[in-house]
């Protein structure tokens, strides 16, 4: 599935900021599809995923109550609504989803970390300034 992200940018601590990610000409029923982050000298961060399926959702605790993951009504864009910025939040935040028909209620299905981080979106800046 393709994945064109958007959105992010340079933000004030305390501020907010939206992320989409869109697969053009597809929708994201029965995927799972989750935000990672990245910074620089570090591995991927697995921030939020959403269930296409069952709408379930799952938050790291670095994000929990300031983040929220949600979809449009046909499930074509995936929106990571920011909130509470804070500095450690600066990184390149990447989309990605794969084939699942569960919930994530319990976390970031296996099924996603199999997929190549070739096949993740472009990756978006997001820097927030203290």
């Amino acid at each position: 599935v393709q994945l064109v992200e958007s959105g992010g940018g340079l933000v004030q601590a305390g501020g907010s900021a939206r992320l989409i990610c869109a697969t053009p000409g597809s929708t994201f029923d029965g995927y799972a599809v989750g935000w990672f982050r990245q910074v620089p000298g570090k591995a991927h961060e697995g921030v939020s995923c959403l269930s296409g399926v069952d709408g379930s959702t799952y938050y790291a605790d670095s994000v929990k109550g300031r983040f929220t993951i949600a979809s449009d009504f046909e499930r074509r864009e995936i929106f990571l609504l920011m909130n509470n910025l804070k500095a450690e939040d600066t990184a390149v935040y990447y989309c990605a989803a794969a084939r699942y028909g569960g919930s994530v209620a319990g976390g970031f299905p296996l099924e996603i970390y199999k997929i190549d981080t070739g096949s993740w979106g472009q990756g978006i800046q997001v820097t927030v300034s203290s």
